[in-house]
């Protein structure tokens, strides 16, 4: 039995990386100019930059690839460590209000930086993301703390987002004409125009933060069968509540800062991640939602771009399509079995 649940996750995981590495091609070659297999080839493994493929594919289309995958993992593991945290199939970065904490923060920090002719940095975009989810998830463990029902704390989170977006928008307003569009197209969502500089701060965070989820395996496995259990097994409990918030509100902070606000990717991949693996065990989830939103996200920028070329979709938009569907089956799936 053992073994064959082994056999059944091995295959999981090259099936996700296939999948992955598929999307990830037709990433590359799909656009408003194609990219035929030799060209793609030539690009790419012999540095060729000068010709109109060369310069397509190595400053437009693979750092905008490889940050839908790097921040689509970094989101679906921040949903996975706040589900953890909050033992809820629901909880995320999105519904908890916490992006849109961090994208309130990022705007109001860019107004000011644009307005004195400055221009923000990649870890000052971080930090003051960074400073926006903390705040916000500082709010939904004081709600924690005050109410006991699950669905009282996420209407809670919802309404703490719908002020962060409200006040953003505020700013947006107000501002000078010149920043309203750059603001306004970050706020849509989008992984394109993100430099290779960005790029390389996005993934030092992001890789950073997923060694030290690493490290919380043993803590995270005992957390899931009870605070008590985890208590008796040694697990400081105060430091790594501290962690795992500290973790998920980083993780979230880097997607926003460099992407914008993206919805339900960070609920509906750990729970379909679940479905496919059949374990909730950190050590498996862990790199299954790295994998699973690295391709959700490709597939949705993909669908993104394509889908209605020359115009572009917001990112955000096409996550909520395919995003959404999937917490409402699994909420009446639930409801389904509370009454059996």
């Amino acid at each position: 039995m053992r073994d064959k649940r082994q056999n059944r996750i091995r295959l999981c995981f090259l099936l996700l990386a296939v999948l992955v590495l598929l999307l990830g091609v037709l990433n590359l070659v799909t656009g408003s100019t194609s990219i035929g297999a030799g060209e793609l080839c030539r690009a790419l493994f012999s540095g060729e930059r000068d010709g109109s493929a060369g310069r397509i594919l190595w400053n437009i289309r693979l750092p905008r690839l490889l940050a839908a995958a790097v921040l689509g993992g970094a989101l679906a593991v921040s949903g996975f460590l706040l589900q953890t945290f909050f033992a809820n199939p629901i909880a995320g970065p999105f519904v908890l209000g916490i992006s849109s904490g961090a994208k309130l923060t990022v705007a109001l920090a860019m107004i000011a930086c644009l307005g004195r002719g400055m221009v923000m940095n990649s870890w000052g975009m971080i930090g003051a993301a960074f400073l926006g989810a903390l705040l916000v998830m500082g709010f939904v463990l004081l709600a924690a703390g005050r109410t006991r029902g699950m669905a009282r704390l996420i209407v809670c989170g919802v309404m703490i987002g719908y002020i962060c977006s409200a006040v953003t928008d505020f700013a947006v307003t107000f501002a000078d004409d010149s920043n309203i569009v750059n603001l306004h197209y970050w706020s849509m969502g989008s992984f394109a125009g993100v430099s290779w500089e960005a790029l390389g701060t996005a993934s030092l965070a992001v890789f950073v933060s997923l060694a030290c989820c690493v490290l919380l395996i043993k803590p995270m496995t005992a957390w899931q069968l009870g605070e008590g259990y985890a208590k008796s097994m040694g697990v400081n409990l105060r430091r790594f509540r501290l962690a795992l918030i500290g973790l998920s509100s980083l993780l979230s902070a880097c997607v926003t800062a460099f992407a914008g606000p993206i919805s339900f990717v960070g609920i509906a991949v750990p729970q379909l991640m679940k479905l496919l693996f059949k374990t909730a065990k950190p050590a498996v989830m862990l790199p299954a939602c790295f994998l699973g939103g690295a391709g959700f996200c490709l597939g949705c920028d993909l669908l993104a771009r394509t889908l209605f070329a020359p115009t572009e979709l917001a990112i955000g938009s096409v996550t909520a399509v395919f995003g959404a569907p999937v917490v409402i089956w699994m909420l009446l799936h639930r409801d389904r079995e509370a009454r059996a």
